[in-house]
C-alpha cells in the first residue's frame, strides 16, 4: 500500500484571481521523497463530510473496512516546490469558483487544516544536454512549467506557451535559460489557441525537449503536431493530458482507460 504523508496547512497565498498557493509542512516530510523531477506529483485524499475515518488514519483500514463511496477522494497535483531545510511543501491549486473539489478546499484552507497525500510521482525533468526546450500547457501545468524553467541550464533557450483565462491569471515565471515567454487568454479565444500558437512558433536549430500537459484533447493534438509534423522523437516528448473538459478526475480515469482500449484495438492488439 502506497505510504500516506499527513501534512498541516502552514499558510495559504491567492496568487491570482483562479490559483491559490498552499504550504503543508510536518515532521513526515523529512522521509518525503527527493525524486528530482519537475513534473513531481502526489495525489492528494481529500475526505467526504459525515464520514467517520480511523484515528490515526490508516489508508489499508479505510480501504477494508469502508465501501468504495465512503472512501477519500483523490486529487492529482503538482509539487511546486519541495523544501527539505524548512519541511514546507508547496502545492499551487486552480480556482475556479465553487466548481470542483480540491480548488474550493485550497480556497476555504486555514494555517492548522490537515493534508494526506500519496505520492511523490513524477518522470520529467528538462534535460540538460538539450539545445532548446518548449513547454506548453494551460493552467494546470503552470506549476510544472515553472518548476521545469528553474532547471532549465544558464543561456538555453527555452519557449514557454501558456494558457490562462486572461491577463490577471499571468503570474512570473523565472529561468537561468533564455525564455521566450508567450501567454495565451482563453476569455473569447476557444479551443485550439495552444496548438496554433505551437503550430506558427519558428523552431530553433537543434534538438529540442519538449513538455506539453493540458487538457487532454488539445495534448492529444499538439502531440500529433510535434510528431509527425514537426519530426520530434517520442523519447524527447513528455506528453500528458492533466484534465479532460466535462470531467472530473473519476470520469477522465475512466476516459484514459478508453483512450488506452481504443489504442490497442487501432494497433491490432
Amino acid at each position: 500500500m502506497p505510504r500516506v504523508t499527513t501534512l498541516t496547512v502552514a499558510r495559504t497565498e491567492r496568487l491570482t484571481p483562479h490559483m491559490v498557493r498552499v504550504v503543508a509542512t510536518g515532521p513526515e516530510l523529512a522521509s518525503f521523497p527527493e525524486t528530482g523531477f519537475t513534473d513531481r506529483y502526489v495525489k492528494i485524499l481529500f475526505p467526504l463530510p459525515g464520514v467517520q475515518y480511523p484515528d490515526p488514519f490508516d489508508l489499508d483500514v479505510v480501504r477494508e473496512q469502508l465501501p468504495r463511496e465512503q472512501q477519500p477522494r483523490v486529487r492529482t497535483y503538482t509539487v511546486r516546490a519541495f523544501d527539505p531545510a524548512r519541511a514546507e511543501l508547496t502545492i499551487d491549486f486552480v480556482h475556479h469558483g465553487d466548481a470542483g473539489l480540491a480548488g474550493p478546499w485550497a480556497a476555504a484552507a486555514q494555517p492548522g487544516d490537515t493534508l494526506r497525500l500519496l505520492g511523490p510521482g513524477g518522470a520529467y525533468a528538462p534535460d540538460p544536454a538539450a539545445d532548446w526546450h518548449l513547454l506548453v500547457g494551460d493552467e494546470a501545468a503552470i506549476p510544472a512549467i515553472a518548476a521545469a524553467l528553474e532547471r532549465i541550464p544558464a543561456g538555453v533557450p527555452v519557449h514557454a506557451i501558456v494558457q490562462v483565462a486572461g491577463e490577471a491569471d499571468e503570474q512570473p515565471l523565472d529561468t537561468p535559460g533564455d525564455l521566450r515567454l508567450q501567454w495565451l487568454h482563453r476569455d473569447g479565444g476557444g479551443t485550439g489557441q495552444l496548438l496554433a500558437a505551437v503550430a506558427a512558433l519558428a523552431f530553433p536549430e537543434g534538438r529540442v525537449h519538449a513538455f506539453v500537459h493540458g487538457e487532454a484533447a488539445e495534448v492529444k493534438e499538439l502531440r500529433r503536431h510535434l510528431l509527425t509534423e514537426r519530426g520530434v522523437p517520442r523519447d524527447d516528448l513528455s506528453v500528458s493530458g492533466y484534465w479532460r473538459r466535462g470531467r472530473d478526475e473519476e470520469g477522465f480515469r475512466v476516459y484514459k482507460r478508453e483512450e488506452a482500449e481504443q489504442e490497442k484495438i487501432a494497433a491490432g492488439r
